[in-house]
């Protein structure tokens, strides 16, 4: 593994953090432009205090470190110099409170309870609170493939891919209406998602120019090569999505009405293929 910058503080740090091999790379793609810089970072879900201590020493002595959790205990960190703020990251209203208390953020890193509701909940309160060119990063979204975080239909990574959509709904032909512009882009690593805040990007009025170089009239060769020599089908995986959130929905209601018949069960599942 890479020693990277995150990962050395990460190791200065004198009280225990849990992460994951993978994710010190992505902290420091995301997070490197902020470093000694004047900001506020806001770190959802602080357990051992260990990360309080981690973004300290990353960001260094100018960055205004805040942490949010549901344990009354993590006020303790406050005596380290240290901003805690004790509340559920699933309630609105608590967020209209600490926004209120806190001002606009930079950095939002969200290492809270990971169920889906918590994770859209907190994007969706604090995106109109972050600062132009602000960032929040949603972290352990595998949750996402995973029991026990939520209805699968509205997991963090559906309501990911709608707004990716919503994106691309900028473009000049596509209904303005539906265009997400609260963030200018959404970028997916493993096991995290960034969303990057650029409000002029975002706003842009999307429309085609040209400039006035000379043209040689070039033919569009874009449909010669119309006969893929893979069928693009067989690039996708064969299964579908909506499909198998069904299936993983029947299998929670056979197993919540204590079904234990394989042949109803299969039965039922060859309906929904």
């Amino acid at each position: 593994m890479k020693k990277t910058a995150s990962y050395k503080s990460y190791m200065n740090s004198p009280y225990v953090s849990y992460k994951h091999t993978t994710y010190f790379d992505s902290y420091d793609y995301f997070f490197d432009a902020y470093r000694d810089k004047d900001i506020t970072f806001v770190e959802i879900g602080i357990l051992d205090g260990g990360s309080l201590f981690m973004w300290r020493d990353y960001f260094g002595s100018n960055a205004r470190i805040i942490g949010v959790d549901l344990n009354p205990e993590a006020k303790k960190w406050e005596k380290e110099g240290f901003e805690i703020y004790i509340g559920s990251q699933s309630d609105k209203n608590f967020w209209e409170e600490f926004v209120n208390d806190v001002g606009e953020i930079d950095i939002v890193l969200d290492d809270g309870g990971h169920t889906y509701s918590q994770q859209i909940i907190t994007t969706e309160s604090l995106l109109p609170h972050m600062k132009d060119g602000g960032l929040i990063v949603v972290e352990d979204t595998h949750t996402s493939y995973m029991k026990g975080f939520g209805d699968v239909s509205f997991s963090f990574i559906e309501y990911v891919k709608e707004h990716i959509d919503k994106v691309n709904m900028r473009f000049g032909n596509f209904e303005k209406d539906k265009a997400e512009r609260r963030f200018w882009s959404v970028e997916v690593v493993e096991s995290m998602v960034a969303f990057k805040i650029n409000r002029a990007a975002s706003v842009l009025k999307s429309e085609p120019i040209y400039n006035i170089g000379s043209t040689i009239s070039a033919k569009d060769f874009r449909f010669v090569d119309a006969n893929a020599l893979m069928p693009v089908e067989q690039i996708f995986n064969n299964k579908n999505p909506k499909i198998e959130i069904a299936l993983e929905q029947l299998e929670n209601v056979l197993a919540n009405i204590k079904i234990n018949n394989p042949d109803i069960t299969k039965r039922l599942k060859n309906i929904l293929d």
